[in-house]
């Protein structure tokens, strides 16, 4: 597998992980220019890095009353950046992405639960491609100035939400695990 196909898996990864949905009534707000999605995959053994440029988040959380939580996250898959613009078109293929027939990720909460000091385990529905399938990420919350900054990683399987299909099922070039990385700075949340 090429550069590219490392590039795509890892992109579609992150792009899972950005496709939370919320609702619309959410009352907290992201900021973008603070917030990160990123990516690991590894490619015949050696990491790759990307990032999603473009995702949105509603949330609706109460540090208090945790089970009551609204999280969604989209991601528009087309902004995964790779580091090669090769890469990133190769993403755009049938075999990765299938960008013209779905072109974002989304996550979409089902349970929040606390676990103390600022900690908590956020399940819920994440889709790509067409796939959706139960995840549970940690999530780790930290206030200063205003801000309520989210941080948290979990690990997918590319091959459950049919990314890098065709000759790039092999896991030997592009692993299977894609490790998906997250920085949310929001306004508006409550104090922990």
């Amino acid at each position: 597998m090429t550069l590219s196909a490392k590039t795509t898996f890892a992109t579609a990864a992150f792009a899972l992980l950005a496709g939370m949905a919320l609702p619309a009534g959410a009352q907290q707000k992201l900021v973008p220019a603070q917030s990160d999605i990123s990516f690991v995959t590894k490619q015949m053994g050696v990491p790759v890095d990307g990032k999603f440029k473009k995702f949105d988040a509603q949330v609706a959380f109460d540090p208090k009353k945790p089970e009551a939580a609204k999280i969604g996250i989209t991601i528009d898959l087309a902004s995964a950046s790779i580091g090669t613009s090769e890469t990133e078109a190769e993403l755009a293929k049938p075999d990765w992405f299938s960008l013209k027939q779905f072109p974002q990720a989304s996550f979409t909460s089902t349970t929040v639960k606390a676990l103390g000091a600022g900690k908590f385990e956020v399940a819920g529905k994440l889709a790509i491609k067409g796939t959706t399938q139960n995840v549970v990420v940690p999530v780790a919350l930290a206030q200063a100035g205003g801000n309520t900054t989210a941080t948290g990683a979990f690990t997918i399987k590319r091959l459950d939400f049919k990314i890098g299909e065709g000759d790039w099922k092999d896991t030997s070039m592009v692993a299977n695990d894609v490790q998906v990385k997250f920085k949310l700075s929001l306004t508006g949340v409550s104090a922990l």
